[in-house]
């Protein structure tokens, strides 16, 4: 059994709801979207206190098992109006099921800025946050570990979801205990901000009952062997995401000054100083960690610690998302460079994709030249004080691309498009296109699809596959690096959610939790008004070609919109 928290912040009081067997599995991006079409919320002002905050831990949250310790985080997007799950990982998930806490709700909004203090022993607290307030990542977190310990997850809103940025994000205390996980998407960590609540800071514990622990630990072995006999994994724990770099940069496909090239370098066997290889090389000299785990037991360790040039640490960690959207496609090459915005943006506690994209538009409206680092440096600082130029930078592409008039917008329902150019990467852009997510990559990735001579309904059928299995893994708490082990063993995972849980659920159970998130997903975005034209990607994808291919976007909202319903509804 575990126990889920229901806070009304108007009244300082949190409601203790038991919780036990199949409900315990359906958590995370399932629980969050259940959640939200249940109780009406497609309708609501996003900003508002009726737009509830949820928190969600896996099955499996506490324990050591490699990829299952990973946080969702939902509530009605403010940056998109549709459904938002941004999830992350770090030690909070780990920390909440130390305490055999299964989620939290955040109802309602605090009259004042509160600290909520989950102990290990006693009662739920709300605390004073004034002293935290205005207060980058990094000093409000050394702050509140100051203030309540070592032994502890945080996870906090940063200075610009204090003014309600809606490229704001959520932070999580990572594994050395820096708050630089973000639930980065959709703007979270505004809707956080507007309910008053600087932070949440819970106990770490000890390791969670379970039906038979015995099973749940054998299974954990066996899913940890699997991991290192898998040749994707082992590439993804020497040279961490940042390898991506060097994959898309060679198919073409990295966004390059406002994805109008598809290439950083000039040649295809050029040394790429943003790719993976040269990351890593870079970071052993000068005494970087190259192989690190966000979250407790995680054996992939696919982040990293960037340190300078003078063995000093800058950021950690440096991903692909951010190589793609904030460096080259801001016309970036050195990599230092990245680091000490990757810094900056995760100290502010914002989505790296959303300012990066941003920034490369304003860059070629003229505001600024393609690698311009003052520029970028300049939009940071706005953005820290929260002057009136920050406040608008703040509220996205979308938004501000529309009060310039600008037409080049890489965004597909008001979010920004990840770092995979829909023009080569067709798989990836019709998940962006479908999902009602927004433009994340996350909720089915193959880039590397060859799609040459495959039909557009066929695409979206290996799209929507990607999707189910993808919507199962962030609704079991489960970082989506370790699919390649996952989804091909989803009896051992059901057996052990049994294991877990006392539950006697199928194999079936796998991908029917991933279907029916989905279909709950749609279900929102229809009653928030959402309909096929929101599906499509920017015209200029289908309209420009791309260097060095030259392919111009065949996928259209009409044509890959009425499959994937017909997918959904089966």
């Amino acid at each position: 059994m575990r126990q889920y928290l229901h806070f009304d912040l108007n009244a300082r009081s949190v409601r203790k709801e038991t919780q036990s067997g199949e409900a315990l599995a359906r958590s995370g991006r399932y629980h969050i979207a259940k959640t939200l079409v249940e109780r009406g919320v497609a309708t609501v002002d996003p900003m508002s206190p009726e737009n509830p905050l949820i928190f969600s831990a896996g099955p499996f949250a506490g324990t050591n098992f490699s990829n299952a310790n990973r946080i969702s985080v939902g509530c009605k997007s403010p940056l998109t109006g549709g459904i938002k799950e941004a999830n992350a990982g770090g030690t909070f998930a780990f920390a909440m099921g130390q305490l055999e806490i299964s989620g939290l709700t955040l109802n309602g909004a605090s009259d004042d800025w509160v600290v909520i203090r989950i102990p290990k022993d006693g009662e739920v607290t709300f605390d004073d946050a004034t002293p935290y307030l205005g207060k980058g990542n990094v000093e409000a977190a050394a702050m509140l570990h100051e203030a309540y310990g070592d032994k502890i997850s945080i996870a906090l809103c940063g200075p610009v979801g204090e003014y309600g940025g809606l490229i704001a994000g959520i932070a999580f205390s990572d594994t050395d205990n820096r708050p630089s996980r973000l639930a980065a998407r959709g703007g979270v960590g505004a809707v956080m901000g507007a309910k008053k609540v600087k932070a949440i800071v819970v106990d770490k514990h000890k390791m969670p009952t379970f039906h038979d622990r015995k099973k749940v630990m054998g299974t954990v072995r066996v899913y940890g062997d699997k991991l290192a006999e898998d040749a994707k994994v082992q590439a993804l724990s020497q040279f961490g995401t940042a390898m991506t770099a060097d994959v898309m940069n060679h198919i073409g496909a990295i966004p390059v000054n406002n994805f109008s090239i598809g290439r950083a370098t000039e040649a295809e066997d050029s040394v790429f100083p943003m790719g993976g290889d040269y990351i890593h090389d870079q970071n052993v000299k000068r005494g970087g960690v190259v192989s690190h785990a966000c979250m407790p037991g995680c054996q992939i360790k696919c982040s990293n610690v960037y340190f300078d040039k003078d063995g000093k640490e800058v950021v950690s960690p440096v991903e692909y998302e951010t190589i793609g959207v904030m460096g080259t496609n801001c016309g970036l090459s050195d990599p230092d460079d990245l680091a000490e915005l990757n810094f900056h943006a995760n100290d502010l506690g914002i989505d790296s994709i959303e300012i990066g994209a941003l920034l490369a538009v304003l860059m070629e409206a003229g505001d600024a030249a393609f690698g311009d680092l003052a520029f970028m440096h300049q939009a940071m600082d706005d953005l820290r004080v929260g002057n009136e130029r920050g406040r608008d930078l703040a509220q996205g592409v979308a938004r501000v691309g529309a009060k310039r008039g600008l037409k080049r917008l890489p965004v597909i329902k008001k979010q920004a498009l990840s770092a995979y150019d829909p023009r080569v990467a067709e798989v990836t852009a019709i998940s962006m296109m479908t999902t009602a997510q927004g433009a994340d990559h996350t909720v089915g990735n193959n880039p590397t699809f060859n799609s040459t001579g495959v039909s557009v309904a066929d695409l979206v059928k290996e799209s929507f596959q990607l999707q189910v299995l993808c919507a199962t893994n962030d609704s079991l708490g489960m970082c989506l690096f370790g699919r390649s082990v996952t989804n091909a063993s989803q009896q051992m995972m059901v057996d052990a959610i049994n294991d877990a849980l006392g539950t006697d659920l199928k194999v079936e159970f796998y991908e029917l939790l991933g279907l029916e998130t989905l279909q709950l997903e749609r279900q929102f975005n229809i009653d928030a008004g959402f309909d096929e034209d929101d599906n499509a990607l920017p015209t200029f994808f289908n309209d420009e070609p791309l260097p060095p291919t030259n392919k111009t976007s065949r996928l259209k909202a009409a044509d890959v919109t009425p499959v994937i319903n017909e997918l959904l509804n089966d």
